[in-house]
Parts: C-alpha cells; sequence; structure tokens
C-alpha cells in the first residue's frame, strides 16, 4: 500500500479520480475576487479569531490548553431529523455553542481545561457542562465526547505535563511536524481513509483529512497571530478543514457540483459512512477547492493588488470566510442539502 498523503495532496488525489463530484476552475476564478474584496473589508483578516466573545486571546495563560480542549471536541454538533431541537447554549449553535459551555464551566469554577481534570471525567459531569438552553435538549455523542477527553487527557498527563503547549514547543515551529504528532499520539484525531482507485479500483492509497488536527494548528496560529507559540515556518501545508458545511458554500459559489446520483441521495438525508466514497469525495473536493482558490486568489493579489501582500491569504483564513459566510447566510444556503455523517472526526 502506497505511504498516506496529507490532506493537500489527498484532496487532489481525491478529485482527480472522482465519480460523484466535479470542481469548477472558472468559478474559483470568480470566487477569489469575492475573497480579494473580504480582504478588503477585513472579513478576512487573522485578527478576527481574537476578537470573538467567545474565544481566548493570546495572553489568556489558559488559551492553549483552551483551544486544544475545544478542539478536542469540535465535532457533530447537528441531530439527525428535520424536526429535532437544536442543542444551544446562550443562544448559540454548533461549535459557538460548544465555546459557551466550556467557558460557562470555567466561570462556574470548574477546572476545565486541566487535564487532570478531565482524564477521569463522567459522562454526568460531561452532560452538566454541555447541558442546553432546552432542558430536553443534549448534545450529540455525549459518551464520545467523554471518551475523546479520556484518551487525550492521558497522553498530555503522561507525556507533557498536562500542557499542551509543551507538545506544541517540541515541534520546533513546524505546522506539519505538529500536525503529525498529534495525529499519531491522540487517536482521536486521526481523521483518514482509504481511497480505491485506478482500473477496477485496484489501487489503494491511505489519503488523510484531519480536520480536527489541522483546525488545531489553525486556531493556535490564528489566537497567536502567527508569533510566539503561533508561528509556523510551514503553516502553508495547512488546507481547510473538511467539514459538512463548507462544502454548502462550494456549492452555492459554483466552485463545486453534485452529480445527480448524488444530489438525490444527499435530499434523501440518508446517512453516509465516515469512509465512503461519496463522503470523500465531498471532502476531498472542498479541500482541492480551496487550495486552488489559495492559489489564484496569490495570483491575482500580485498581479492587481501590489498593496496587499499575498501571504495576507492562507487556507486557515480562507476556511474561517466560508464557514462565517455559512452562517451568515444559513437561510439562502438551505437549498443546498449537506451531508449527514456521524464521526468524531468533524
Amino acid at each position: 500500500m502506497a505511504p498516506q498523503l496529507l490532506p493537500g495532496p489527498s484532496g487532489e488525489l481525491i478529485v482527480k479520480n472522482a465519480k460523484y463530484v466535479t470542481v469548477h476552475e472558472s468559478a474559483i476564478e470568480k470566487l477569489a475576487d469575492r475573497v480579494i474584496l473580504g480582504i478588503k473589508d477585513k472579513e478576512i483578516n487573522v485578527e478576527n479569531f481574537s476578537q470573538h466573545e467567545h474565544h481566548p486571546a493570546a495572553k489568556d495563560p489558559n488559551a492553549v490548553n483552551w483551544i486544544f480542549l475545544i478542539d478536542t471536541l469540535n465535532f457533530c454538533f447537528w441531530t439527525p431529523g428535520h424536526d429535532a431541537t437544536k442543542w444551544k447554549v446562550e443562544g448559540q449553535t454548533g461549535y459557538f455553542a460548544l465555546c459557551a459551555a466550556i467557558n460557562r464551566a470555567m466561570r462556574e469554577g470548574i477546572d476545565m481545561t486541566n487535564p487532570a481534570f478531565y482524564v477521569s471525567i463522567t459522562l454526568e459531569q460531561m452532560e452538566k457542562i454541555l447541558r442546553s438552553d432546552n432542558p430536553d435538549t443534549k448534545a450529540p455523542l455525549l459518551e464520545e465526547r467523554v471518551r475523546c477527553l479520556h484518551e487525550v487527557g492521558r497522553v498530555l498527563l503522561d507525556r507533557y505535563d498536562g500542557l499542551f503547549e509543551n507538545c506544541v514547543r517540541a515541534c520546533n515551529g513546524s505546522a506539519v511536524t505538529l500536525l503529525q504528532r498529534v495525529v499519531d499520539e491522540f487517536p482521536c484525531f486521526r481523521d483518514d481513509a482509504i481511497l480505491k482507485h485506478g482500473e477496477n479500483d485496484s489501487i489503494e492509497t491511505p489519503v488523510t483529512f484531519y480536520k480536527r488536527a489541522q483546525i488545531l494548528v489553525g486556531d493556535l496560529w490564528s489566537c497567536f497571530r502567527g508569533e510566539g507559540l503561533g508561528k509556523f515556518d510551514d503553516i502553508d501545508a495547512i488546507t481547510m478543514f473538511a467539514d459538512y458545511r463548507v462544502p454548502q458554500v462550494l456549492v452555492h459559489f459554483g466552485t463545486l457540483s453534485y452529480s445527480e446520483q448524488l444530489m438525490a441521495l444527499l435530499k434523501k438525508d440518508k446517512l453516509l459512512e465516515n469512509g465512503c466514497r461519496e463522503e470523500m469525495e465531498i471532502r476531498g473536493a472542498s479541500i482541492h477547492i480551496v487550495e486552488r482558490l489559495k492559489v489564484v486568489t496569490r495570483e491575482k493579489l500580485i498581479a492587481n493588488h501590489p498593496d496587499i501582500k499575498p501571504s495576507c491569504v492562507n487556507a486557515i483564513l480562507l476556511d474561517h470566510f466560508l464557514w462565517d459566510y455559512r452562517r451568515k447566510h444559513a437561510a439562502e444556503l438551505e437549498y443546498i442539502p449537506f451531508h449527514k455523517t456521524i464521526s468524531v472526526y468533524y
């Protein structure tokens, strides 16, 4: 079997062998113009991370362990069924509901960012920490979240004196080294699959998406604005974070389209297995499109906007922009079904 590819090359290989998705280069060119407008309006800016009320500032002594905790739990916030009541905390849904719940627990005196606490956290404690505004609604996959905390807590205590900062420092400013260390040492971050391709699908290639591990690196970079603990010389190797919402935006902008067969499947709200062909293609195409968008945007900046540094745009900031766009235009984008997979990986 071939060696495992990082997410960027994985996305490219998946698109080259796609059966259910198509990437549209002309639409990527148009989206790059929209991105440049976003850069000019500071809609796309590394400062935006710490300006959000739920995110820590770099000077917060708990910031690194907070980011690690959040990204350990940052998966699967949706509930099957059209009529399901959404899990909400302090009026927030999804990822920001998680942030609100963790911050609430800290205000209540729970030592939430300390692995010595969560390495033995109980299901009952987790349920209380993630309690919803609606007492009849629970956070999804509570048991899996407890299992993930036990797993990562033990590694942090055994190898890093309970501080994720020590893990970061051991990687000497390399995003790829940190990414590899995280997926090697913390199995719940190991978001990979096997792509079958070639004649009669005779070739099997291990591919990776590493959504939560990459967002962990990206959040460190964003929180510290690419300085100090967030300074990575190879940050450009980090791709977008392949989830189930950003593809909606990519379809909306015409950069991605689904085959009739896949669209019919999605409209039926059929659950897709993690690692199935359709799911892999949607996520792989998302990575590939944003990598192309990064390249095209930088080319346009160099050619037409010499006052803007090309380095001001990377896959992390593009992901933030696309993800925020989906939240701001949620009702408008509901016509595009999102793929539904129950997984701890995204």
